[in-house]
Order: structure tokens, then C-alpha cells, then sequence
């Protein structure tokens, strides 16, 4: 998606100037943000499609940031660019809502075909999905259960339409992170059981937590 607005929040000078001589070539047209109080001002007065979100920052942490960016913008997407390289920082940041991960020193090269992946899957093309009372709209990236709108993550709404565009089929977990996370993406596992739970959650107020279902020994399944 050429000429998408991205905003860099990194409160490393050399890095910011880097990912402007990298990325404005490409079309996008970007904004700077060295703090989590600036980058918040940016996401609520400007056009934003997607951010790009360092963790430790001088104000306070990305992490906070992407609650704060879940809570109020659940489908702006997110990639997290960091140097905290643990597993469990991965597995907390993509958690959290950050639709991937990459950390530093990192490809540009690659951060690009991230960027460009996370925004192909954020603006899907297809026609609305109905099951019984649940409503699903991949071009306004909307969800409802009768008149009552649900609260997802970019990666939880991706995780319900692949469900309910491929119903009744078993999925391993191997399977859901390629095709939702996608192939570039390395988070556990169990990353996708975290997803599953707070989906279910989301159901289960209408009672429709049963749609999502565990196939033991094999994966999941979305069923009536």
C-alpha cells in the first residue's frame, strides 16, 4: 500500500533519520514521534495507518503506548522495532496487540516486506461474513453479534475471519500462525491459544464462545 502514513516512534535520532531514507522512496509518507506523549498527539490528529513503535522510550514504555492504542484505535496496526530480543518480550509485545515483531539491528530490507505485509492484511478486500448473529465486515473491519459492536485486536479480528471464511476445517496452530501472523512472523505457539481465549471471551457474552472450538491432539476448529 504505497503512500500510507507511518508513523516512527523511536526516540533514537540515527534510526529515525535511517527509516526516513529508507522508507520515503517507497511511497509512504511519515511522521516522527520521539516520546509516547507525541505519538499520541500524532495518532489522534493526523491520519495514521500504520505505527511503528520502539519499547523503551523516555516518557514511558511502547508497551503502554499499544494498550493505549488498543483501548481507543483496536485496528491501527502496529509493528513493534525493538532491541529487547527475549522470547517473553516477543511473546508480551505480540500479546499486548502488536501485529509483529522485529528487533534491532534489524534489515531494512525486511522491516519493509513486514510493513508492506501487515498493511496488505489490514486492508482486505472481501465481502461481509454472516454465522447466525455474528457480523463480520473485512472492509470496515467490523464486528457485531446483532446490533452490539465488538472490541478486537487487528490480530484478533484477522483470527475470527479466517475462522469464519473456512468453517467447519481443523486448523493446527502451525497453520493459524502462518496464515493470520503470516510465515515471517516468529511468535510461539501458544501465542495463538492467548488469541483464542480473548476471542472466546468476547463471544462468550452472547454465548457464542462454543463457535470456537478445541480439537484435541489437532488444533481448531469454527463451528455451528
Amino acid at each position: 500500500m504505497k503512500h500510507a502514513n507511518i508513523l516512527i516512534v523511536e526516540d533514537d535520532a540515527d534510526i529515525q533519520e535511517m527509516l526516513n531514507f529508507s522508507l520515503t522512496p517507497e511511497g509512504y509518507v511519515l511522521d516522527s514521534a520521539f516520546t509516547v506523549k507525541d505519538a499520541w498527539e500524532v495518532i489522534q490528529n493526523k491520519t495514521v495507518d500504520l505505527v511503528l513503535l520502539d519499547w523503551m522510550l523516555p516518557d514511558n514504555s511502547g508497551i503502554d503506548l499499544l494498550h493505549r492504542i488498543r483501548k481507543y484505535h483496536s485496528m491501527l496496526p502496529v509493528i513493534m522495532v525493538t532491541a529487547k530480543a527475549e522470547e517473553e518480550d516477543r511473546v508480551l509485545g505480540l500479546d499486548v496487540g502488536a501485529d509483529d515483531y522485529i528487533t534491532k539491528p534489524f534489515s531494512v530490507r525486511e522491516l519493509k516486506s513486514r510493513i508492506q505485509a501487515v498493511l496488505r492484511r489490514s486492508m482486505p478486500d472481501e465481502q461481509p461474513i454472516k454465522i447466525g448473529d455474528l457480523f463480520l465486515d473485512p472492509v470496515s473491519q467490523r464486528v457485531k453479534v446483532g446490533e452490539t459492536s465488538l472490541s478486537l485486536s487487528p490480530t484478533e479480528f484477522r483470527l475470527l475471519h479466517y475462522f469464519m471464511g473456512h468453517t467447519d476445517r481443523v486448523f493446527t496452530r502451525a497453520q493459524l500462525l502462518d496464515q493470520v501472523w503470516g510465515a515471517q512472523v516468529y511468535v510461539e505457539e501458544r501465542t495463538v491459544d492467548v488469541h483464542i481465549r480473548r476471542l472466546r471471551k468476547q463471544l462468550e457474552v452472547f454465548n457464542m464462545s462454543a463457535l470456537l472450538q478445541t480439537v484435541h491432539g489437532s488444533g481448531y476448529r469454527f463451528s455451528r
